[in-house]
Parts: structure tokens; C-alpha cells; sequence
């Protein structure tokens, strides 16, 4: 009798729990993630009289397996230009949040005879909220399209960039059991190379690859291509000496830039559904019921460590970013969970032998229970704030009045600033690019040449492929912004402006000539005057060709059409997203809201439908599938499906929210009607029949009885769609399509 390899009764147990236990959390109407922490605790090894896994290694091999998949459809919700969006409130609210709380967290560690890296870690983990948790809350409570909800995302963002890097780091310092600055610089340094490389490189390969295979991708091959992608990031991440998560980020997020990221995540979603699942259930299974009971001073501690933690640096984050009291206050209560990159940086200590052994499970209790609590601290943001705005002094109010005010206002920037700014990134970009390219090509292809081309003659051949590289990132960092409307208003402004134009254009030019003698230098041996001399040389031939220019032109170009071309995200991305700016005062807020197919909207125009006058809402986009119409006018008709883009106050939205929800509630009713099926029957007049006589017309099928004439058979003959003056006969045999119901009165009618 054959047995089931191990390996597959591990994951039928983990697949039995996790089923059994998410259909009691989704009764109990708490997150499913508890249910498989808690499915995994009670099939784990702690508990010997359940199932449970055979083999202990399995649980850490489909723990690796579940952070892969998990980390690769965190990526894809993630996107650079999301990143670039997220404004500074979300960049200055994050940085007091992760200080703060790695602060707090490593003396917590201390304080509670936990070792110096376990101390670290336990900031690390406690520094990072959860985004799945906080999603789901917004969702269930309908508060996703509230202005904080924006804020929260945001910061939510730059927490999950943060977090790769904290593995990464956390990783190199556990390896080297040492804090060394040099080492810990060219760790960073290795990290940053690592994701500018590839992340430029994907933006720029990737969605013209996929764009060429765009006819033959079906959903199967995909979705193929996408996993493929992903494991094939994996182990070149690994090869780099980086995890496997941080591979599995990285190509999710660069597959978030292409044009088919809302197909690849709508077929990513039952495979990242599953293997969250293992991850977190195999998460259970790691815990010790006894640590828990033995732990309970640091879960406790702990956890009212988050609680305080996340309320207060979140709230003075978010001020210092900005915001108002309020919006800053439903931040910070909001960000009150441990998050998934928790269990991720826990198992990372595990693994690498670095952490306590108490330290994992406590971590999940802490997790497990701010989970539970992050409902209940959302609710409690509004009643705080209204406690805390009682109790503040009229000098604080107005104070934080004007500081808000004064960092959205809009301020003019020089021309000068104008300039500055619009060079020197793309400059300091390219040319780290050049030294990336550089550094690569001299490890790798320059020895493989110079072994079959010894000599100057290898050395050719060397600069002549590495220039193949490097020129169009070197005429680029030259050009850039020479000619811009910026440039020319400053040299003709005055010629004082002049000189800084001209030292500008002599430092990108040093810059240039730096990066193409390091490679001469090396190549052939030589003095630094001829390395500078062949190096001007190279520079001139470089920026007079017109095919480095046309070339390079084509690679910019190309770069942000596929960083900007993502269109199809843009149109189901929430209305914060999609309306760049804030709102000029704090009562008001943007919402989406699709009109569902019963909504007496469906059919008015905007002037017709009275939403602002009635409502008190103005309708800011209407997205119609592909199509947006920002600000349409009072003659757009609405149609049903249409997703609206409104601007109200408060009260005013939730009113037009229950309005919404009860067309919906009407729509659901309709829906749980039962549908009469369509049926093909036949019946014969006989002599009885009021039809004989009357021509099809006259009878009126379609309208009195709803049915539809398909043919009739008369004396051996088959008459298919017969005219509308057909005349009926006694005798003939009428075939029918409509209700059972219909066809039956109709044949049961007598004659009067």
C-alpha cells in the first residue's frame, strides 16, 4: 500500500487547520490571520493529541515558501510611483515612527533581560505595522476613503521599504555578531546598488517584454511567467548574498510597473491567499503554549509598548509632517498592530540563531493581540482627540492651526530651485548607474575577454564594449537639462547668471571625465594626464554623435513611458491616489462610490441627478472602465458601473453613503429572487384556439405574454422566422421561447 510523502501530509494538515479555523474566526468576526496563528498553535507539536506536522524541518521549508509568495504580492501592491506619491507627511510621519518605536523597542528588550540582538530585533519588529490588518479594518469599518485612511497608507508604504532594508541589515549585523560603521556602510551601500540596479533595469526591460508577448499571455501563461520571474529574482537575491523575501519584494514591485500588474494580481490572489495561509499557520505552529504562560510580563509589557508607542509617535509624526490634530491622532490610533514583517524579521533571528528562544513566541502573542485590539483603537482615535482638544490650551490650537496651514501652502520655487532640482537627481542617477555598470563589467566580463585577448588588443575590446554600456548614461549626465526652458531663462535673465551656468556644465563635464578615466586607467596602465587626455577625447566624440544622442533620448524615453504608462492600477487606485494635493480644509474629503446597476442615478445627468444641491457633494472624476472624465460637466449622463469621485464634508458623504448602500441593499434583494429559466416548448392549435386567424402581429406575443415565436411546423413544412403577417392555422405547431409559466396560459386559452 502506497504512503503520502511527508512532505504533502504536512501541508494537508496545515490546509485542514487553517480551513477549520478561518470558518470559525469569520463567524467570530475577527481577522483571519488570527485563525491560522491559532490553527497553527493547536495542530503545531505543543500539542501532542491533534495531528500534527511528522517532520519539524517541513514547517520552516513551507514557512520560506509562504514569505515568498507573501513578500512577492506585497510587492505588487507596492510600485515605485506609489512611492514617489506618498508625499513627504508619509516619508516625516514614518521616520519618527520607525525611530521612535526601534528605540523603545530595543530598551524594552534590555530592560527585559533579553540579549543585544534579541533587543534589536524586538525594535525592529515592533517598529512595523501591519498593512494587511489595517486594510482589512479600513474595509470592514468603510473608512478607506477618510482623509487620515490616505495618511495611514502612505505611511504604511515607506513602513514595508523600510522593513527590506531593516532584513537586510538586521541580517549582515547577526551574521558578523558585530556593529562595525565601515561594514554597515558597505552593507547599505551593497543594498542600495542591489535595488537602483535592478529596479532600473526591470523598469525598463520588463514592460516592453511583456509588452511583446502581450498576445500570447492567457491567464495561464501569466500567471507562469510572473511566478517564474519571481523565484528567478529569488536566486539571483540569494547569489547576492540578500534573502529570498528581498528578491521576491523586488520583482513584485518591479512587475507592479507594467501594464498587466492588475492581471498579474488577480491571479496572484489565490496563490497568495493559500500560502499566507502556510505562512502564518506554520507561524502557530513555532510557538510554545508554555513560553506563553511563562512570558506573560513581556507580552503584557509589550504590548502596551505598541499600544502607547504607535499612538504617540505616530501622532507627533504625523504633526510634524503637517497635519492637523485630528488627522494625526486617527493616524497614530490607527497604526497600533505589529505587523506581518514582524513574523518575517522573527524567523529571520530564528534562523540565524540570534534571538532568544522566547523571543518568537512572545512577538506572536504581542501580534496576536494588538490584532484583535486594532478595531477597538480605531473607534477610540475620535472620542481621544475630542478629550485631547478639550484640554489643550488656545495657544497650542492656534499654533498647530498655523503650522498646518503653513506646510500646505504653496510656495513659489525659483527658477534656480527649478533647475537644481530637475538636474542634479537624474545626474547623481546616471552616474551611479555608470559606476554600477563599471563595477559589474570589471568583475565579470572584462577577466573572460582579457583571457581569450591578452594585451592592448583585449584592452580595446574591453573599452570598446564597456563604452557599448555607459555612453548614453554618460551623454545624459553631460546633456541633461542644457537646453531646458530653465537654463535659457536664467542665461538670458542676466549674465551674472552665467558663470554658475557655465561651472555647472564644467563640474557635470569633471564628472563625466572621472567616471571614463577610471575605466581607461584600469584597462591600459597609464598616466593620469593621457588617461585624462584619451578620456576629453572619448567625451567629445561621445556628446557631437548623433546616434549616442538618438539612442540615448530613446532609452530615457522609453524608461519613463513604462514608468508612467501603468494606467490601468491608476484607474482602480483610491481617489487620495488619483487627486494629487490635499484638500484646503480639515471637514473635507474625497470618496469613490459606484453606481450600482439599480441606482436611480443610472441614466440622469449630473445637472438631473441634483447631488449638489440635494446632497451637498460635487462630483470631482467619473472613471468609465478605461476612461476618465475629470470635472465633468452637468450634461454627463451617469450609467451604472460608473465609479464617482466626490468631494463633500463628512456628514455629507456618509448621508450619500447610505444612500448608496441602500441601492445596493435593493440590488442584493433583487439578486436573491429566484430566476426563471427560459424554456423552448411547443404546443398545437387546435379548433379552440383564440389564435387561429389572427396574423403574428395581431397577437401580440412579445408584449402580452412575453414569449418569442421561433418557427412553426405546417403540413410537413418548417416555417423559421415567419413574417409578422402570418396568419395562424388550426393545426400548426408553434415553437415558443419564454417562461414555462407563459407558454403554458398561452397554450390553455379558449376561444370565447
Amino acid at each position: 500500500m502506497s504512503e503520502i510523502a511527508p512532505f504533502i501530509s504536512d501541508l494537508a494538515v496545515i490546509l485542514v487547520a487553517a480551513g477549520i479555523f478561518t470558518l470559525l474566526f469569520k463567524r467570530l468576526r475577527q481577522p483571519v490571520i488570527l485563525g491560522y496563528i491559532v490553527a497553527g498553535l493547536v495542530a503545531g507539536p505543543a500539542v501532542p493529541w491533534v495531528p500534527s506536522v511528522t517532520d519539524p524541518a517541513n514547517i520552516k521549508i513551507w514557512a520560506d515558501i509562504g514569505v515568498i509568495f507573501l513578500l512577492f504580492a506585497m510587492g505588487l501592491e507596492f510600485s515605485f510611483r506609489k512611492l514617489l506619491g506618498v508625499g513627504g507627511t508619509a516619508v516625516i510621519a514614518a521616520a519618527v515612527i520607525v525611530t521612535g518605536m526601534m528605540s523603545a523597542g530595543y530598551l524594552a528588550g534590555h530592560l527585559l533581560d533579553f540579549g543585544h540582538l534579541s533587543a534589536l530585533f524586538l525594535g525592529g519588529m515592533l517598529s512595523m505595522s501591519s498593512t494587511a490588518i489595517v486594510f482589512k479594518a479600513f474595509d470592514e469599518m468603510k473608512l478607506h476613503d477618510r482623509r487620515f485612511a490616505g495618511v495611514v497608507m502612505g505611511i504604511l508604504v515607506i513602513e514595508d521599504l523600510v522593513a527590506v532594508v531593516l532584513m537586510v541589515l538586521l541580517s549582515t549585523l547577526a551574521v558578523s555578531k558585530r556593529f562595525e560603521g565601515t561594514e554597515m556602510f558597505a552593507s547599505i551601500l551593497k543594498l542600495a546598488g542591489f535595488l537602483l540596479f535592478w529596479s532600473l533595469s526591470g523598469i525598463y526591460l520588463l514592460p516592453n517584454l511583456l509588452r511583446r508577448l502581450r498576445r500570447t499571455l492567457d491567464d495561464e501563461t501569466l500567471l507562469i511567467v510572473a511566478l517564474g520571474l519571481c523565484l528567478g529574482m529569488v536566486m539571483i537575491a540569494v547569489k547576492a548574498g540578500f534573502s529570498s523575501a528581498l528578491g521576491a519584494f523586488v520583482m513584485g514591485s518591479l512587475l507592479a510597473e507594467t501594464a498587466e500588474s492588475v492581471a498579474i494580481e488577480k491571479l496572484l490572489q489565490p496563490v497568495k491567499n493559500l500560502f499566507g495561509a502556510v505562512f502564518f499557520v506554520s507561524v502557530g505552529m513555532m510557538i510554545d503554549p508554555g513560553v506563553l504562560t511563562a512570558q506573560w510580563l513581556p507580552i503584557l509589557t509589550l504590548t502596551l509598548l505598541v499600544l502607547a508607542g504607535q499612538v504617540v509617535f505616530g501622532t507627533l509624526g504625523t504633526v510634524l509632517a503637517g497635519q492637523p490634530l485630528r488627522i494625526a491622532m486617527q493616524a497614530g490610533f490607527s497604526l497600533t498592530q505589529v505587523g506581518e514583517f514582524a513574523f518575517i524579521i522573527a524567523s529571520l533571528g530564528l534562523t540565524l540563531g540570534v534571538t532568544d528562544g522566547t523571543l518568537y513566541p512572545v512577538i506572536v502573542a504581542v501580534s496576536v493581540l494588538t490584532t484583535f485590539l486594532t478595531p477597538y483603537m480605531i473607534r477610540a482615535a475620535d472620542p481621544a482627540y475630542r478629550r485631547v482638544e478639550r484640554r489643550l490650551p488656545l495657544a497650542w490650537k492656534a499654533a498647530l492651526a498655523r503650522y498646518a496651514a503653513g506646510s500646505s501652502t504653496v510656495r513659489q520655487k525659483s527658477t534656480w530651485h527649478k533647475l537644481l532640482r530637475s538636474m542634479l537627481p537624474p545626474v547623481a542617477l546616471y552616474a551611479v548607474l555608470c559606476l554600477i555598470f563599471e563595477g559589474m563589467y570589471f568583475r565579470y566580463a572584462a577577466p573572460a575577454v582579457a583571457s581569450h585577448l591578452p594585451g592592448t588588443g583585449g584592452s580595446l575590446v574591453n573599452l570598446a564594449l564597456l563604452l557599448s554600456i555607459i555612453a548614453p548614461f554618460v551623454w545624459m549626465i553631460f546633456m541633461k537639462k542644457n537646453r531646458s526652458a530653465e537654463f535659457l531663462k536664467l542665461w538670458n535673465d542676466s549674465k551674472f547668471n552665467r558663470g554658475p551656468l557655465v561651472s555647472l556644465i564644467v563640474l557635470k563635464s569633471a564628472l563625466c571625465i572621472a567616471i571614463l578615466m577610471s575605466a581607461v586607467i584600469r584597462l591600459f596602465d597609464i598616466a593620469a594626464g593621457v588617461g585624462f587626455a584619451l578620456s576629453l577625447a572619448i567625451l567629445c566624440v561621445l556628446i557631437f554623435s548623433r546616434r549616442i544622442r538618438r539612442h540615448s533620448l530613446d532609452m530615457e524615453h522609453r524608461f519613463l513611458e513604462n514608468f508612467n504608462g501603468n494606467d490601468r492600477r491608476e484607474a482602480e487606485a483610491p481617489a487620495e491616489e488619483r487627486v494629487l494635493g490635499e484638500l484646503p480644509f480639515e471637514h473635507l474629503r474625497l470618496a469613490d462610490f459606484t453606481l450600482a446597476p439599480s441606482s436611480p442615478l443610472a441614466g440622469l445627468s449630473l445637472r438631473e441627478s441634483g447631488l449638489r444641491q440635494r446632497c451637498g457633494i460635487s462630483v470631482v472624476a467619473i472613471t468609465r472602465g478605461h476612461r476618465r472624465i475629470n470635472i465633468p460637466g452637468g450634461a454627463t449622463t451617469l450609467y451604472p458601473g460608473d465609479r464617482l469621485t466626490v468631494v463633500g464634508s463628512e456628514a455629507e458623504i456618509e448621508a450619500f453613503r447610505r444612500r448608496d448602500d441602500e441601492d445596493r441593499a435593493r440590488e442584493r434583494s433583487l439578486a436573491a429572487q429566484p430566476l426563471e429559466r427560459i424554456r423552448i416548448e411547443r404546443f398545437r392549435i387546435d379548433e379552440t384556439s383564440p389564435l387561429i386567424g389572427y396574423s403574428i402581429r395581431e397577437t401580440e406575443l412579445r408584449t402580452r405574454v412575453a414569449c418569442l415565436l421561433l418557427g412553426i411546423e405546417r403540413r410537413g413544412e418548417t416555417l423559421t422566422n415567419p413574417p409578422a403577417d402570418t396568419r395562424f392555422e388550426r393545426g400548426d405547431i408553434v415553437w415558443l421561447a419564454g417562461e414555462s409559466g407563459h407558454i403554458r396560459r398561452l397554450s390553455e386559452e379558449k376561444r370565447r
